[in-house]
This record gives structure tokens, sequence and C-alpha cells, in this order.
């Protein structure tokens, strides 16, 4: 039996290959602050803050994926209850071991994992903190208010991630030619979505939507610090309105707000 927090995203990652400017876009984009977080013989790890809360983390590009066509990228990871199951579970179900399990010292074992269409996701077993930090809702500012795949096809996605994370259906949005856009819920709780991607889209990949207060004004900050906004801003159902961007260094990622 799972526990409760298997199948949970519990963190968020941006490798860059220029973390102090990073920090400052992000800083005025989403209104992050930082932190630097030091363990012994770990590179240099930042901390981005909304309201004095983690949000995410940072480090350099890692040299040994240079020359391999990985461009910056944010990466989420997902809480399993035993990292080296997962992964087997992973390959045996059609995904890939990017990189295999390994210990985090004080913060927990985690593996590199991509799904059967080439979709990369971290997991992890994390070791409990002595002081865990509040439950922050999906639609607090400055963490993260959605996670969207863009498969190579959503119906054998999201069995694979059912079956391994214990996701369920929530329901399908009707996308007209593009589609069904299903939402999943975990622990009975919709945290995404996830659709077949339009052939346009050269890769299968999973995207995090950062909340803030209002999309407009965001699109400016985006464009004023040297980003560059892909898609949108676009009204989502529910009233919402995002956007697809990515950062000065070349990471996608993603707003959401309430409003314009």
């Amino acid at each position: 039996m799972a526990s409760d927090t298997h199948g949970k995203f519990i963190w968020y990652e941006l490798m860059t290959p220029d973390t102090q400017a990073a920090a400052r876009f992000y800083g005025s984009v989403v209104g992050w602050t930082t932190k630097d977080m030091k363990i012994a013989n770990l590179p240099a790890y930042t901390i981005f803050e909304a309201n004095g809360a983690g949000a995410a983390g940072m480090m350099d590009f890692p040299a040994e994926l240079e020359g391999q066509g990985i461009p910056p990228n944010w990466t989420g990871y997902v809480a399993v209850d035993d990292v080296d199951q997962t992964a087997k579970d992973f390959e045996a179900n059609g995904g890939k071991v990017r990189r295999p399990p390994e210990d985090i010292p004080t913060i927990g074992r985690f593996a590199v994992v991509a799904d059967p269409h080439g979709a990369v996701i971290c997991i992890m077993t994390p070791i409990p903190p002595e002081n865990p930090p509040p439950d922050v809702g999906m639609n607090t500012p400055g963490h993260v208010g959605w996670h969207e795949l863009m498969s190579g096809n959503m119906e054998e996605a999201f069995p694979f991630y059912s079956k391994i994370f214990g996701w369920t259906k929530d329901h399908d949005f009707d996308m007209g030619e593009m589609g069904a856009y299903r939402i999943f819920a975990e622990h009975g709780k919709q945290i995404g979505g996830m659709m077949t991607k339009p052939a346009n889209v050269p890769v299968c990949y999973w995207g995090y939507y950062f909340n803030v207060p209002a999309i407009d004004s965001a699109v400016e900050r985006v464009n004023a610090g040297g980003g560059k906004v892909l898609f949108g801003p676009m009204e989502v159902p529910g009233g919402s309105w995002v956007i697809n961007a990515t950062d000065p260094q070349g990471a996608f990622f993603c707003l959401v707000a309430p409003g314009r």
C-alpha cells in the first residue's frame, strides 16, 4: 500500500549556465528571493523562496551534460516510497533510467527517469525534515500551480503514470482537433493535465506553471528581463490566464495567474 506522499510533486529545480542572471530574472518575474544552501562535497545550490518558504532550487548546468543537446531546464521531483523500486518500475513499463538512484546527504535518495515517450522527471524518497514546511496550496503566489505533460500519446502516458504514481483521472476537456486534455489528480486533488503534443512541438516534456498575481504585467517583466513569450497569454477553463516562455538562458517555464 503506497503512502499518502507517493506520487506527490515535492520540488522543482532549474539547471542553468548562469545562476546569477537566472536569480535576477526569476526574482523580477516571479518575485522570488534567493538563499544559498551548502551541502558538504556537493556543488553550490540556490533556494528560490516565496514569502520565506522554499519554492524551488537552482544549480549550475552540469559539465557532464554539455554537448548532449540538453538545454537549460526545469525539472520536477515526485516523491516515491522506494526510489530504487520505482526506477525499476519505469524501466519495466517502457521508460528509462537516465541517472541511477543515488543519495543526497541529509536530503534523500533520487533518480532521473524518463517515461516511454522521453519526458524526463526526477523521483525522490526524501529524508523527512525535523520541521516539515507547511503544505502550500496550489494557488499560492510564487509556487507551482499546475503540472503539464506534453506527451507522445496521452492515452498511453496516463496509464503509465497512473500505475507508477497512483494518479487518477479527474476529467477530460475536449480541445477539438487537438484532442482531449486530461486533468489528473493526486490523492483526489487536481494537480495537472496532460495531452498528446501537437505535431509542431519537437519533444515530449513536463512543464511547470508558477503562480503570479496578473499575467499581463508578468509578460512585461519577462520581456524586460530578456525572456521570450512563446505562447499566450491565453485564458484557460476556470478563468485563469497562462503563458509559456523561455528565460534568457533558454530554460522553458510557464506562468499562471487568476486574471489579466
